[in-house]
C-alpha cells in the first residue's frame, strides 16, 4: 500500500533509485493524455516547460486526467509530476521576479519543480522560499526566510492529491527539508557561472534531487556540441555535483544508458534518466524493488 502522495519521494525514502519519463519540450498537456499517462512504466513524469509551452489550462486538464486514470499499480493516486520551469536560477532577483511561475505550477497540483540554471545559493534559497508557505518554519534556522506562497491555490491543488486545504498545507512542503513534506524541488547545474559555487549550492535546505546538465554546460564552456565521452572538465563537475549530493541528502540525476546503468547506479545515481523502459526494468531488478510499477 502507498504510504506517501510522491511516489518519486517514497521509493527514495527506501533507498531506492528513480526513473522519469518526458522530456524538455512538447509533452501533451490534455485530459485524454492525463488519463494515458496514468499507467506510465516511469517513476515520475517530467514536464519540460523550460523550453516547451508554459500551458496551464493544459496542465489544469493533464492533472485531472492522471487522477481519474488512477490510481496506479503501486497504489498511489497518480503519477509523480515534476515542472521544469522558464525561469533562470541565476540570481536570488531573477528568480523572486519570475516567482509567479512556482505559484502558478504549484497550483495545479504537481508534486515538484525542477529549477534550471541554478548558479548561486542565494537563487536557490529563494526558489525554494518562492515554493513554500509561510506557514511552515523548518529551514528557518538555516538560512531560509519566510515562504511566499500565498493562499489561493488549495481549491485547486488540494482536490488533486485528495486532501482537504489544511492538510494540503501541512503536505505541501519540500522532502527532505521536512520528513512529511510531498514537494520534490530539484536543480540543474549547468553553466560555468556555477562551478565555483557548487557545493554552496548544494547546501541549500530544501532541494531533494540535482543534476549536472551537460548539453547546457557544454555550451557554456565552449563547445558547439556535448562531447562524447566528456572531457575531463566536464567529469570533474560531475563528480563534484554527485559529491555534493552526497553530503547533503540530494538525489544525484544522471541519464543512463543500457551499457552502463548498473555502474552509474553503484557509483550513486538516484535519479535516472534515458527514458527507457528497459533501463528501468533493469535497474529495479538491481537494486531489489518490490513496489510495483
Amino acid at each position: 500500500m502507498a504510504t506517501r502522495i510522491n511516489r518519486a519521494i517514497e521509493l527514495l525514502e527506501q533507498g531506492q533509485p528513480i526513473y522519469y519519463t518526458g522530456g524538455h519540450t512538447g509533452h501533451v498537456l490534455t485530459y485524454a493524455q492525463g488519463l494515458e499517462d496514468a499507467g506510465t512504466w516511469a517513476d515520475y513524469i517530467n514536464v519540460g516547460m523550460e523550453h516547451g509551452s508554459f500551458n496551464m489550462a493544459g496542465l489544469d486538464d493533464y492533472m485531472r486526467g492522471l487522477v481519474d486514470g488512477g490510481p496506479t499499480r503501486s497504489g498511489h493516486r497518480m503519477p509523480t509530476v515534476i515542472v521544469e520551469t522558464p525561469v533562470e536560477g541565476t540570481t536570488a532577483e531573477m528568480v523572486r521576479y519570475n516567482g509567479w511561475q512556482f505559484r502558478q505550477i504549484l497550483a495545479r497540483g504537481v508534486h515538484g519543480i525542477l529549477l534550471c540554471q541554478a548558479e548561486s545559493a542565494d537563487a536557490v534559497r529563494a526558489f525554494v522560499e518562492g515554493c513554500r508557505y509561510p506557514i511552515q518554519q523548518l529551514g528557518c534556522d538555516r538560512g531560509l526566510g519566510e515562504g511566499r506562497r500565498g493562499v489561493g491555490s488549495e481549491p485547486s491543488a488540494a482536490p488533486i492529491w485528495g486532501l482537504e486545504r489544511d492538510e494540503y498545507l501541512r503536505r505541501a512542503d519540500p522532502w527532505p527539508l521536512n520528513p512529511n513534506g510531498e514537494l520534490l524541488l530539484g536543480l540543474k547545474i549547468e553553466s560555468a557561472a556555477a562551478i565555483p559555487y557548487l557545493e554552496e549550492i548544494l547546501s541549500v535546505p530544501g532541494i531533494g534531487f540535482a543534476e549536472m546538465g551537460p548539453g547546457d554546460l557544454s555550451l557554456s564552456l565552449g563547445y558547439w556540441r556535448m562531447p562524447r565521452p566528456l572531457p575531463p572538465e566536464m567529469i570533474a563537475v560531475r563528480e563534484r555535483v554527485m559529491a555534493a549530493c552526497k553530503a547533503n541528502n540530494i538525489a544525484f540525476l544522471e541519464g543512463l544508458t543500457l551499457d552502463n546503468a548498473l555502474e552509474r547506479i553503484d557509483a550513486g545515481v538516484r535519479v535516472g534518466g534515458g527514458h527507457n523502459e528497459e533501463i528501468a526494468k533493469r535497474g529495479r531488478a538491481h537494486t531489489g524493488r518490490t513496489m510495483p510499477v
